[in-house]
């Protein structure tokens, strides 16, 4: 997926700072996109709504390392199996946060 955000684009959409998403990059829990020969990363919807995730399984009283965690169920698609049983706020989230 080609993405069309700037890092501050997306770091305002995602009501967070550049420095938030730096951050979150160097734990692992956003993922980077490559940085073409002279030009800039472009960053996707995905990584405003995996932002979003972030900040609310913050406010749920999640650790950064527990998200973590929760990413990584989802990308395995484990989560995806247990959402079908007993649907919880991070999964609903992570299907899409619609803040």
């Amino acid at each position: 997926m080609t993405g069309s955000l700037t890092i501050g684009t997306l770091a305002k959409q995602a009501a967070v700072n550049v420095e938030t998403i730096r951050f979150y990059q160097r734990r692992r829990l956003l993922d980077e996109p490559d940085k073409p020969p002279g030009g800039i990363r472009r960053y996707t919807q995905t990584h405003a709504r995996r932002i979003r995730f972030i900040k609310e399984a913050q406010k749920l009283g999640f650790g950064l390392d527990e998200v973590a965690d929760l990413l990584a169920l989802e990308t395995a698609g484990i989560a995806a199996k247990s959402r079908r049983s007993r649907p919880t706020s991070w999964q609903w989230c992570v299907s899409g946060c619609a803040n």
